[in-house]
């Protein structure tokens, strides 16, 4: 079934949907009336509608069932990128908004190869949280993860460190991350949204300066195991170990 999040509810038991949705539905998905489609909204609700009316501009639908989304996790997890080359940032909100992400901070690290300026940056985080939009739309999530920038490594560290659980992801060391997240005590497990932190590095990982600054700031040091892993995939594989633990 065809998700968007975006509609306009009139009260009497319809939605009226405008913009991009709209022409998506009316021009490339070329949707009819008596098609289903699903409207998320951030409360966690979706609600199943019946396409009534299709134009280039405007789709009406009525509202036929509401349910809570079930694709959406207890806790909140956070990613915080250091700022990869190229198009690897797209594949990174990809992947991790399908792994059911809360949002993606990117950053410029020391050893960030990749230093757009702030036009540049504007332009492409636009880009990237339309790609977070369609990531979400395909996965059945209940909202879009949002994606923003950090000014820099110490504001990425100031934030992972107020989570409730906050990661380091370090070459060089750390606790076996299986054995970090099976030990998380039941007081953390049991709140509504507890917060998940997880740092990674770029290309040439962490410099040992940054390192220390993560130590300072009381963040736990994580090992993804005897394999490096690429900055394109850690966040991934990162995301799917949180999932295991504590999707239910």
């Amino acid at each position: 079934m065809q998700r968007i999040f975006s509609g306009e509810f009139t009260g009497d038991g319809l939605i009226t949907i405008y913009g991009a949705d709209a022409h998506h539905l009316a021009r490339v998905l070329r949707m009819k009336p008596g098609e289903e489609i699903a409207v998320s909204d951030p409360s966690g609700l979706d609600r199943i509608c019946r396409i009534t009316s299709v134009s280039g501009e405007c789709v009406t639908a009525e509202v036929i069932s509401t349910e809570y989304n079930k694709a959406e996790p207890k806790y909140k997890a956070i990613l915080y990128q250091g700022m990869p080359k190229g198009d690897k940032t797209d594949v990174i909100v990809q992947k991790a908004v399908e792994l059911g992400v809360y949002s993606v901070v990117f950053g410029v690290t020391e050893r960030s190869v990749a230093r757009p300026d702030a036009s540049s940056l504007a332009k492409k985080t636009e880009r990237l949280c339309k790609i977070s939009e369609s990531a979400a739309a395909q996965s059945g999530r209940g909202r879009i993860p949002a994606v923003t920038a950090a000014s820099g490594f110490a504001e990425m560290l100031n934030e992972a460190s107020r989570a409730d659980v906050a990661l380091f992801c370090y070459e060089g060391g750390g606790d076996n991350i299986a054995d970090i997240l099976s030990g998380i005590d039941d007081s953390v497990r049991g709140k509504d949204d507890f917060t998940v932190a997880i740092v990674i590095g770029p290309e040439g990982g962490f410099s040992q300066k940054e390192a220390d600054a993560a130590r300072e700031a009381g963040i736990r040091f994580c090992s993804l195991g005897s394999r490096i892993l690429r900055t394109e995939t850690a966040g991934s594989h990162v995301l799917s170990c949180v999932a295991y633990e504590f999707d239910n």
